[in-house]
């Protein structure tokens, strides 16, 4: 068990909000400050491909500007390629990305899309980027993504954390052990075991339990939040809640 977790921040609806009105306010970059001096020790941010929210220009800019380390999210595309092993983020997460979707709606298909995924964290890999893909966690998807060489997953909670806003516990409690068993066997495979969507105070504390966990990545929620209290006191609060999961037993 690693003794803490570290907290990436999702700042990706902030430029929603920007983008929503046009112009340059709120500035992501400004947010994304904010989270580190709070404690965040990561920033993730996701450059689609039809920069519905964050823009090149902003990537530049937390890589420039922002210390904590940058978790760029992005497609396996040549384009989205090209533009990390320019701008050289501390890692990459490759998603999934579907134009008519609100939000990343699953894992990626590490085994139907081997072909287009593999070169991708090779070349990532090479430039000494870290590497993580997105995934459910099922034992062929696992498997797959510690044979292309990525140095990282990241469980897709969304499933897990729709049953429990919808109070389905049934549901819930057999999402939750998928969870837990991928986690397990994802770190027997060597690779680094992050989590991250659609998690809230109450789900981050019941999944940091999972010994195997080095990492959430949260964005949607904690924007929301700070709207009612602030940036900093939210993400303080979920640091707590993290930290009082990691104490106690998975259930």
């Amino acid at each position: 068990m690693t003794e803490n977790i570290r907290l990436g921040v999702n700042i990706d609806h902030v430029a929603t909000v920007r983008n929503a009105r046009g112009g340059m306010l709120p500035d992501p970059v400004r947010l994304a400050h904010l989270a580190a001096e709070a404690g965040a020790e990561g920033i993730t941010a996701h450059l689609r491909e039809d920069r519905r929210h964050i823009r090149d220009r902003d990537i530049e800019r937390i890589r420039a500007e922002v210390a904590a380390p940058l978790n760029f999210e992005m497609a396996a595309t040549p384009e989205m390629l090209a533009i990390a092993l320019k701008v050289r983020p501390n890692a990459c997460c490759l998603v999934p990305e579907k134009r008519e979707e609100r939000t990343t709606e699953g894992g990626l298909d590490v085994v139907g899309a081997k072909a287009q995924i593999a070169p991708v964290v090779k070349e990532l890999a090479a430039a000494g980027i870290r590497v993580s893909l997105f995934v459910e966690p099922q034992e062929e998807a696992l498997e797959q993504s510690a044979l292309m060489g990525a140095h990282i997953v990241e469980l897709h909670t969304g499933s897990w954390c729709e049953a429990l806003i919808a109070g389905e516990t049934g549901r819930a409690d057999a999402e939750f052990a998928k969870l837990a068993a991928g986690a397990t066997l994802a770190a027997s495979l060597g690779l680094e075991v992050h989590a991250g969507h659609g998690l809230d105070f109450a789900s981050a504390e019941t999944i940091a339990a999972l010994p195997e966990i080095a990492e959430l990545n949260i964005g949607h929620f904690l924007i929301g939040e700070a709207l009612a209290v602030g940036l900093p006191e939210t993400i303080r609060t979920m640091k707590a809640a993290i930290a009082r999961g990691r104490r106690r037993p998975a259930s």
